[in-house]
């Protein structure tokens, strides 16, 4: 029953996002100047610079939005019958949405899953112990088809022309119990593999993986970025890796599992399944979820098909009833049968069969609680809700890179490129201690559009002061309205 516990190491790549609230960090920012006709001037820049961006993406935003309110899956159809468009014309406006979203997503630094996420994801198992399927005859083929067709991407899933995640941020999740049926679960399933590795069998049923992972002396693999180097290593700590004994086997354990942070799907229903009218199968669907497990991933996962025994497990219950029928048979066709081998051997066999039937119950219901825990829980929003929060994010990522990258120069004087990219990471991890792959290439577009950094003919950047940095971005029309709020004759 023991095995030797081996460690399963997934790597992570570090994201662009950075995991700091903003108020947070301008309030430690800010707490490092020195004097404070200086703060003052800074927290007047940090506000100039929210207002800045919020007013160059406003026109994009507000665009987006009024196209996601003619492929809104509930009120959509009645508007776009209002528009009396061509169906011509409704494939440019879905396909103009589509890409606005992607669009977003990129700034958000939501990234689109790859088949090799999939597959480290789905690998193991932790919350969710069924197999779960997409019923991909309910889902539209066509609308991310024609998008992908005029917008190629590299490492596209399988699953790209039906449905797409993006993911963003990687978070951990423990539990802690006895797990007792997991643990017995476990030892069935390792004596059955010596059955088959015995009798030659396990080729038959083994299945090819793969996987980028690694033992114990092995280079770890998983979810790659270009520079290896910088990834984020965390274990995955999982029953079916464990060492089990009779002492552990009564013992509590804590098992964990890394997550998705944040992950966002969108599709379309097929117009085939719907019983309505044309317009109404336009709907363009896009959920938001929160700290999903990875090996739990399939639980947001659309239109999903009723889930069964898995074929090894038929597998097993036939040879177990076939074993112990052909026992039975033999010992009845013996003139001295023994009652007691036969009555052991049927004992045994419909154990295990109604072992296997509770499993599976037990099981199935552990499915519906997640999928209800997924609906009220994990599911953070839906359709317009999560466009608003994507846009909010967007412009919370781009200040919070400019004000970042200025303070840095304004502090350590100036910097090529790398070194800036390089000290924003640094000082990123060491006052805050998160990690973060900073976008220096779209925080120095940003400062340059802003008219606050220039450039020699050596690459080096260099900003102006906090003084002459404010009036080069000048008086915004929030400053205006609020000098208005506030005066005398506005009351």
């Amino acid at each position: 029953m023991g095995k030797k516990k081996k460690k399963e190491i997934i790597r992570l790549d570090r994201e662009s996002v950075i995991p700091i609230l903003k108020p947070k960090l301008i309030e430690a920012l800010a707490n490092l100047i020195e004097f404070d006709y200086d703060r003052a001037e800074f927290y007047t820049l940090c506000k100039r610079v929210e207002y800045t961006i919020r007013a160059w993406y406003l026109l994009h935003f507000e665009d987006m939005m009024q196209l996601y309110s003619l492929f809104d899956p509930i009120h959509g159809a009645a508007k776009l019958e209002q528009q009396n468009l061509s169906p011509e014309e409704v494939d440019v406006l879905e396909q103009k949405f589509i890409a606005y979203v992607f669009q977003v997503m990129d700034k958000s630094n939501f990234k689109i899953v790859t088949n090799e996420e999939i597959e480290v994801a789905v690998s193991g198992k932790y919350r969710l112990n069924l197999p779960i399927k997409v019923d991909e005859s309910k889902l539209d083929k066509m609308l991310l088809r024609r998008y992908f067709a005029q917008h190629p991407h590299e490492d596209l899933p399988y699953f790209a022309d039906q449905y797409i995640i993006f993911r963003r941020g990687f978070g951990m999740d423990q539990m802690t119990g006895y797990f007792f049926t997991w643990k017995v679960d476990t030892i069935i399933s390792r004596m059955w593999k010596g059955l088959l590795r015995l009798t030659g069998l396990k080729r038959c049923f083994s299945n090819r993986r793969r996987l980028r992972y690694m033992n114990n002396n092995e280079e770890p693999e998983g979810i790659c970025t270009e520079d290896e180097d910088d990834d984020l290593i965390v274990e995955r700590i999982r029953i079916q890796n464990m060492k089990l004994s009779i002492r552990n086997l009564l013992s509590k354990v804590t098992i964990q599992e890394p997550t998705f942070e944040k992950i966002i799907i969108m599709y379309r229903l097929d117009a085939t399944t719907l019983d309505s009218a044309d317009l109404n199968s336009r709907g363009i669907y896009v959920k938001h979820f929160r700290h999903i497990p990875m090996a739990d991933m399939e639980i947001v996962l659309l239109e999903k098909e009723n889930p069964g025994l898995t074929p090894l497990d038929w597998v097993k219950f036939l040879v177990s009833a076939v074993i112990g029928l052909v026992t039975v048979l033999t010992q009845l066709l013996k003139a001295n049968a023994n009652i007691r081998v036969i009555a052991t051997v049927g004992s045994g066999v419909i154990g295990y069969c109604a072992k296997t039937y509770f499993t599976f119950q037990s099981n199935l219901s552990n499915y519906q609680n997640l999928i209800t825990q997924s609906m009220y829980d994990k599911q953070l929003d839906s359709g317009r809700g999560t466009l608003l929060h994507l846009c909010d994010d967007v412009i919370q990522q781009e200040v919070k890179e400019v004000i970042i990258s200025f303070f840095i120069l304004t502090q350590q004087g100036g910097a090529t490129r790398q070194d800036l990219d390089r000290r924003c990471e640094e000082f990123i991890q060491s006052q805050f201690n998160e990690s973060c792959n900073f976008d220096v290439d779209d925080a120095i577009q940003k400062l340059e559009k802003l008219g606050i950094v220039t450039v020699d003919n050596n690459g080096q950047y260099s900003c102006v002061d906090l003084r002459r940095a404010n009036e080069i971005i000048g008086t915004t029309t929030e400053e205006l309205v609020i000098q208005a709020e506030r005066s005398p004759d506005s009351r």
